[in-house]
C-alpha cells in the first residue's frame, strides 16, 4: 500500500492543503439529507456500499495524489481518516469505530493499490487470484478454489486496475491487444485477457509471488518429495547435470526449480529468461531478463528465442529458461549441448515421455531441417534428468517421478525411472493416499557425482527400503 511510496518524510503544513482544501469542500457540497426512518439491515448495506462507491469514485477524481506521495503513511492515513468520517456523518451512515477503519482503508487501497483485490494479495494464505469479470473472483487456498465476495463496481472498475498493473511494467492491453503477460510490482505473474477475447467480461489470473520461497527442506516438509529423493536432486544439480522440470499448470514447476538453483555454486554465473520475471535465484551473480510485447504499430517484439541467443553472448555458466513453450527449444537445447551444462527449463507435459514429445515437437517449430533421429540425438545429449510435478485432486503437489534419459538405440530415445510415486487410494475426506517409492535403477550419473566427491548412500535406490 504505502510501502510503495518513493517518498517517507514528515511535511511542512503546504503540502497537504491541496488534501484539506478537498475535505473542506466534500463537507461544504455534500447534500444534508432529512431525517428518516430507521433502515432495514439490507437496505443500510446497500446505502453503505452505493456511498462508499460514491466516495471511492469522487476522491480518486478529486484528490491531488502527488500531494499525498508526498507525506508519511501516517499523515495521508489521518487526511483520509478524517476525509471519510465527515461524509459518514454528513450522508447519516451508521458505522462503528472498526467499519470506519475498514472504510479508510479500503479507499486508500483504491487509491494507491489495485482497490478490491488489493486484501487478497496481503494474504499469505492465498496462491493464486482468478477474476471472471467484475462480480465474480476465486482464490486458490492449499491447492483448492474457493469463492469470494469480493466485487468490482462495475467493468470500466476493473478495467482501471487492469491498466494500473500494466501500465506500470510498460505493456498495454486493449480491443487492439487484448491478451497481455505482465507482473505486479512485487513481483507476482498476471495473466489479462479482455473483451473482445474475454466474452463475458475482463478475465484475470494472478499467481501470487512468495515471500518467502520454498527451500528443498520445507518441499519435504509438506510431502511433496523424501529426503533421499531431494539429495540426489541436489547432487545433480550441483554436478552441472541438466534438468527439465515437468507439470500441469500450477503443478509447482517454478516454486521446484527456486528450490533446486539454491544448489548452484555461488561462484557461477547464471542468466535467466522469463516471459514475465518471477524466478527467485539466490546466487549473487544473476542476469535476468524477460520478454517484450510488440508496440502498437506491431513492431519491437523480443522472444525467448532471442534472448536465449543474446544469453549465449553474456558469458553464461547456466541458463535458466522460465518456460520452454516454442521455437527457443532447439536454441535452448544448443546452448545445453555447447558448454552449458547444468542448465535449466520448465516445461507443460503430463509425464516425463510426454515432455520429450512436447521438447520434439517444439525444435520441429524452429523450422530447421532435422530428422526425428537428429532431434532425438540432440535432446539425448543435453538433457539428463526430467523432474516430473503433478497437482494432485486434494490440491497437494507432488513429486510423481524422477526419470533419467539414457541415450538413443536408433531412433527410440532410452528413459529409466530412478522414483516414482504410488497413489493406493483415496481417503472418505478426499485426500489422496500414496506413497514414494525407489525403482531399483541406480542413475548413470552417479560416477559423476563421485568425480566430484558427492557420494550418494546406494541405500537411496533400493526399492525394499522405505524412503
Amino acid at each position: 500500500m504505502f510501502g510503495r511510496f518513493t517518498t517517507q518524510r514528515r511535511v511542512a503544513a503546504p503540502e497537504l492543503e491541496p488534501i484539506k482544501a478537498l475535505s473542506l469542500q466534500l463537507v461544504q457540497e455534500l447534500p444534508r439529507p432529512e431525517p428518516e426512518a430507521t433502515p432495514q439491515p439490507t437496505a443500510q448495506r446497500d446505502k453503505l456500499l452505493d456511498a462508499k462507491v460514491r466516495l471511492h469514485r469522487r476522491l480518486i477524481e478529486e484528490i491531488n495524489l502527488s500531494a499525498i506521495e508526498k507525506v508519511t503513511e501516517g499523515e495521508a492515513r489521518r487526511q483520509i481518516a478524517g476525509l471519510v468520517a465527515q461524509y459518514v456523518l454528513a450522508e447519516r451512515i451508521a458505522l462503528n469505530a472498526q467499519e470506519l477503519d475498514d472504510f479508510v482503508v479500503e479507499i486508500i487501497d483504491e487509491m494507491t493499490g489495485l482497490g478490491p483485490i488489493e486484501p487478497l494479495l496481503k494474504d499469505p494464505s492465498i496462491n493464486d487470484i482468478l477474476i471472471n469479470g467484475h462480480e465474480c473472483v476465486y482464490v486458490e487456498r492449499a491447492g483448492v478454489l474457493e469463492p469470494t465476495p469480493v466485487r468490482f463496481k462495475d467493468e470500466a472498475h476493473l478495467l482501471r486496475i487492469v491498466n494500473k498493473i500494466v501500465s506500470a511494467v510498460g505493456r498495454r492491453v486493449d480491443e487492439s491487444q487484448p491478451l497481455c503477460d505482465a507482473r505486479l510490482l512485487d513481483g507476482s505473474r498476471i495473466n489479462i485477457a479482455v473483451r473482445p477475447i474475454a466474452v463475458d467480461g475482463p478475465l484475470v489470473s494472478i499467481r501470487k509471488f512468495s515471500k518467502k520461497p520454498y527451500n528443498m527442506k520445507k518441499l519435504v516438509d509438506i510431502g511433496a518429495l523424501r529426503p533421499a529423493m531431494g539429495e540426489v536432486l541436489a547432487a545433480a544439480v550441483n554436478a552441472r547435470i541438466t534438468s527439465i522440470i515437468s507439470g500441469g499448470t500450477g503443478s509447482g514447476k517454478t516454486t521446484m526449480l527456486n528450490a533446486l538453483s539454491a544448489f548452484i555454486s555461488d561462484k557461477e554465473r547464471l542468466v535467466t529468461i522469463e516471459d514475465a520475471a518471477e524466478l527467485q535465484l539466490q546466487q549473487p551473480h544473476v542476469g535476468r531478463m524477460e520478454t517484450r510485447p510488440p508496440n502498437v504499430e506491431g513492431k519491437g517484439e523480443i522472444r525467448q528465442r532471442e534472448l536465449v541467443k543474446n544469453a549465449l553472448r553474456m558469458r553464461p555458466d547456466r541458463i535458466i529458461l522460465g518456460e520452454c513453450r516454442g521455437e527457443e527449444a532447439f536454441d535452448m537445447l544448443q546452448a545445453m549441448n555447447t558448454g552449458h551444462e547444468g542448465s535449466m527449463a520448465t516445461i507443460h507435459a503430463n509425464t516425463p515421455r510426454d515432455a520429450i514429445s512436447r521438447l520434439e515437437q517444439m525444435i520441429g517449430m524452429a523450422g530447421m531441417p532435422m530428422t526425428t533421429a537428429s532431434v532425438r540425438g540432440q535432446i539425448a545429449a543435453a538433457i539428463r534428468v526430467i523432474v516430473q510435478l503433478q497437482r494432485l485432486s486434494d490440491g497437494k503437489r507432488k513429486v510423481t517421478s524422477i526419470a533419467e534419459i539414457t541415450g538413443l538405440e536408433g531412433d527410440i530415445l532410452q528413459m529409466q525411472e530412478i522414483y516414482k510415486y504410488v497413489r493406493t487410494g483415496t481417503a472418505p475426506d478426499g485426500t489422496v493416499e500414496g506413497h514414494f517409492q525407489a525403482t531399483g535403477v541406480r542413475p548413470r550419473f552417479l560416477s559423476e557425482l563421485v568425480a566430484r566427491g558427492i557420494n550418494i548412500p546406494g541405500a537411496y535406490f533400493d526399492p525394499s527400503k522405505p524412503l
